[in-house]
């Protein structure tokens, strides 16, 4: 291979980024160009150093993965996002692969299966987990859901309604104005065609979205 792939590592633990670093840079064809540990970070280093591939962690803070992909995408069209984190929630997956991820990978995953997954999604190639693919199967065999429609952030709202927080709570926990969850539990009420919080809360509980009391 004679192209160097310039990668740049999101995640907000620093031993990870360093792990993948001594790892990654030890591939004649690949070299870490920066590293950010959220989202906010990781679009201003993508916007300066226009990196070939991004590995991103999913769970972090500030801005949603999705939130976070979408904007990568923007600054930096040309990048390819491969998802490396440690879950492989069906909603997860999904998102991540509309929002313009190219790859999803597992934390768990052999190191070859890595090196490859950014050779593959930097060719423009698509790149799955095994357990993400099942996970996508499992999600397209089942009936749809009405919570289906809500975004990841309006599915946040509605966990943190569901467990009877107020919106003001709900503003703390996800670093938003209580104006903005104001108008987040009202799409939530539109899109499940429902009229009050109870009722949004009964569903949630109802579809599994939600199982403590």
């Amino acid at each position: 291979m004679t192209d160097t792939i310039r990668i740049l590592l999101v995640d907000d633990h620093a031993v990870v980024r360093e792990g993948l670093r001594g790892l990654l840079e030890q591939q004649p064809d690949m070299v870490i160009i920066g590293e950010a540990g959220d989202g906010a970070a990781a679009l201003r280093a993508a916007a300066a150093a226009s990196p070939d591939v991004v590995i991103l962690d999913m769970k972090m803070p500030g801005a949603t993965p999705s939130d976070t992909i979408a904007g990568l995408r923007t600054a930096c069209p040309k990048a390819q996002v491969l998802v490396f984190t440690s879950y492989a929630e069906d909603s997860q997956v999904r998102d991540a692969l509309t929002a313009g991820a190219s790859g999803y990978l597992l934390k768990d995953a052999m190191r070859e299966d890595l090196i490859r997954a950014v050779r593959e999604v930097h060719a423009g190639r698509a790149w799955l987990d095994p357990q993400a693919q099942r996970q996508m199967l499992d999600w397209m065999r089942r009936p749809p859901s009405v919570l289906e429609s809500l975004t990841e952030r309006e599915r946040s709202v509605l966990v943190l309604l569901a467990e009877g927080h107020s919106n003001k709570h709900i503003a703390r926990r996800l670093s938003l104005t209580e104006g903005t969850v104001k108008g987040y539990v009202s799409q939530v009420l539109d899109k499940l065609g429902v009229s009050d919080r109870t009722q949004a809360a009964l569903l949630a509980h109802r579809e599994g979205l939600v199982t403590r009391p």
